[in-house]
């Protein structure tokens, strides 16, 4: 312990133990937790990400969501797909040609990350007051999965599904304390947009232009 800790500690115990320190008001809560469940989250996570121009779609199944994959692949020519090696992205893309696979290398350049027509990546937490998706990063070419390809698709159980972030803290905070875990966490929401020129909304400009979210469960 330095100096600085021990006088800090000591200007703490005296004012914790100041017979005249006032007390405190309640925090208010901001977001309430109104204990909503499954199905009325995928609901909502579902509209929010349509007002923002994403898609999700809530599937019974995983041979759902490979059916819904191979569906997004032909509907975008993709030949190849860069995938986040995680469980569930691995499950997903069970079904697909190994030689149309690229796992992440760590030698992967961003220019050669560009050139993937599509991703898939898996999400940690789905938010249903925003439609937002949080990915946790362990490299940065699982950060870059998130950006760089045109179209970019998000796994996720049902179970992962949160009211919104204050919800989804205690399990984010445990994550991000763990001392083995590196990285960062990413929230997506909906496509990359902006409309700085002009006031016209352009979507695609600082990441992909298609995000779909699979909600399987």
């Amino acid at each position: 312990m330095t100096s600085r800790d021990a006088i800090l500690g000591r200007i703490r115990t005296a004012l914790a133990a100041d017979p005249r320190r006032p007390e405190l008001p309640p925090v208010a809560q901001v977001w309430p937790h109104t204990g909503c469940g499954v199905d009325q989250m995928a609901q909502r996570f579902l509209a929010e990400i349509g007002e923002i121009f994403g898609e999700a779609y809530r599937v019974p199944s995983m041979g759902d969501a490979r059916r819904k994959l191979a569906e997004i692949m032909g509907q975008e020519g993709c030949s190849r797909l860069g995938v986040m090696d995680r469980p569930l992205c691995r499950e997903l893309t069970a079904a697909v040609a190994p030689a149309a696979i690229a796992w992440p290398q760590p030698d992967w350049t961003a220019a050669e990350m560009a050139e993937l027509p599509a991703a898939v990546i898996e999400a940690d937490c789905l938010l249903a007051d925003t439609g937002s998706a949080m990915i946790a990063c362990y490299t940065p070419q699982d950060r870059l999965l998130c950006y760089l390809p045109p179209t970019c698709v998000a796994i996720a159980t049902a179970d992962r599904l949160a009211e919104h972030l204050p919800a989804a803290w205690p399990a984010i905070a445990q994550r991000a304390a763990a001392p083995e875990l590196r990285g960062e966490f990413v929230f997506v929401t909906g496509p990359s947009r902006t409309a700085d020129i002009e006031k016209v909304l352009i979507l695609g400009v600082h990441g992909p232009k298609r995000l779909v979210v699979l909600v399987v469960g």
